[in-house]
């Protein structure tokens, strides 16, 4: 009976071991990288600040998207309040070299290009930082996968995966922890830890949903970004959607930003 058991367990150890190693934390990360994105997207979007006291404040944006060889093109219009009213943000993604990003100040009447250096600075006043706009590539972290199975927020069955930057020079934070969904391969929960170690911010999906064009598409209609170090907080929530409609060119230039035609 001893035997038995001790071979029962030995084997138990094995099969475990091996489901272990079915997939790693690079593998998981590079099905998020690659997952299907539609040939372009409209949308319309409420963006809710909410300060330290529960302070809110409301800003109606619009947003155009594109996507050509697994590279994507965004650009944002903030439609109110008067603050923030005709100011025009343009992101165009690379491969092998970071983002190009602009954006349009109707207060200054120019677009300034948003350099690597001010990845950290706020966007438009918001808990999101330009480098939490952009997409980081596979290989700029070492991914390590902490949890096969794990329930979090509004989703259950994850993956837990820590990524750490190779050059810590080329990220604001020390490194983030990711639950990814497995069949949509979408992180819905992200913890952002500071230089120190500390945790400094929480990315949480709340919403997913289903949008089809020429195919159907997992799209992301509810993303809250907490600060946890300073309490204050950005909530976006997609109002309306729509996927592989026709697009001008031109929204994806630096002229558009300009003239918004």
């Amino acid at each position: 009976m001893k035997l038995i058991k001790t071979f029962t367990a030995a084997f138990a150890t094995m099969v475990i071991g091996a489901s272990a190693f079915a997939i790693d934390g690079t593998e998981i990360m590079q099905h998020v990288y690659d997952r299907q994105k539609p040939d372009t997207s409209k949308a319309s979007a409420l963006l809710t600040l909410v300060d330290a006291k529960g302070v809110s404040e409301k800003r109606q944006v619009g947003e155009y998207g594109r996507c050509k060889d697994n590279l994507s093109d965004v650009v944002m219009i903030f439609f109110s309040p008067a603050a923030v009213k005709d100011t025009r943000f343009l992101q165009k993604e690379n491969k092998g070299r970071d983002d190009d990003k602009w954006i349009y100040l109707p207060a200054m009447k120019s677009v300034r290009r948003i350099g690597a250096s001010n990845g950290s600075e706020s966007f438009v006043g918001t808990e999101f930082s330009y480098d939490d706009m952009s997409t980081r590539e596979v290989d700029e972290d070492k991914h390590e996968l902490l949890k096969e199975s794990e329930d979090k927020g509004n989703f259950k069955d994850l993956y837990v995966v820590k990524s750490t930057p190779v050059n810590p020079k080329s990220s604001q934070y020390s490194y983030r922890i990711s639950w990814v969904t497995k069949d949509s391969w979408i992180p819905v929960y992200i913890e952002l830890y500071d230089k120190k170690g500390k945790l400094n911010k929480i990315n949480e999906i709340r919403v997913i949903e289903q949008k089809t064009g020429k195919k159907t598409y997992n799209v992301p209609m509810e993303n809250v970004m907490t600060n946890v170090q300073n309490k204050r907080k950005t909530v976006i929530k997609m109002l309306k959607v729509e996927v592989d409609i026709p697009l001008d060119d031109k929204y994806f230039t630096q002229s558009f930003l300009s003239t918004g035609k």
